[in-house]
């Protein structure tokens, strides 16, 4: 998990930096601090990997326009999670018609090296993980990836448009539902 160097910084620097230049170097700094976690993050709510990878780069693209207007945006971070979660389900309502991407094919094709007795049980443990991941609820699934992210409550509240204490009671029960299936 990569996290911006400072939020506070960033938008000193973007203050500062109105000028294209300038500006242009800040958000290409923050894509790469943050690319790889709005991709993840892009996955996890059912993009198929070309579609996450496009949206990912419209999220920065969008950040880079709204701040060359002039417009002050106080979380940086936060700003482009909410941007990439509607954007995302947006992308995300046009390929339904598509298979929706299985990560579990990723990780069969993926060579390792144990011994076939500990493959089975890493496999079998992973799926059982899997499972119990997408019986939570959407909400539950979105709180919790946002928080793997390092997103924090008031943060994940912002991107989903919920309270810091939904956000909380959210992840409470997730993480209820996810160390039952661990201990079993």
């Amino acid at each position: 998990m990569s996290s911006f160097a400072s939020d506070e910084h960033f938008v000193d620097s973007m203050r500062q930096e109105r000028s294209g230049t300038g500006l242009r170097d800040q958000v290409s700094r923050l894509f790469e601090e943050a690319r790889d976690d709005v991709y993840r993050y892009l996955l996890t709510i059912g993009l198929h990997p070309p579609q996450a990878q496009e949206a990912a780069q419209e999220v920065f693209l969008r950040l880079y326009a709204t701040l060359r207007k002039g417009e002050d945006i106080q979380n940086p971070r936060a700003w482009v999670f909410r941007v990439a979660h509607n954007l995302g389900l947006k992308i995300r309502t046009r390929q339904h018609a598509e298979e929706p991407f299985e990560p579990e094919l990723s990780a069969r094709y993926a060579q390792d090296s144990g011994t076939p007795e500990s493959e089975l049980i890493e496999r079998e443990r992973m799926r059982r993980f899997h499972d119990a991941v997408s019986r939570l609820s959407e909400q539950q699934r979105r709180c919790l990836f946002l928080r793997m992210e390092g997103l924090r409550y008031p943060e994940i509240g912002s991107v989903l448009g919920i309270s810091a204490s939904a956000v909380g009671e959210f992840l409470r029960r997730a993480m209820v539902r996810l160390k039952r299936v661990r201990d079993e």
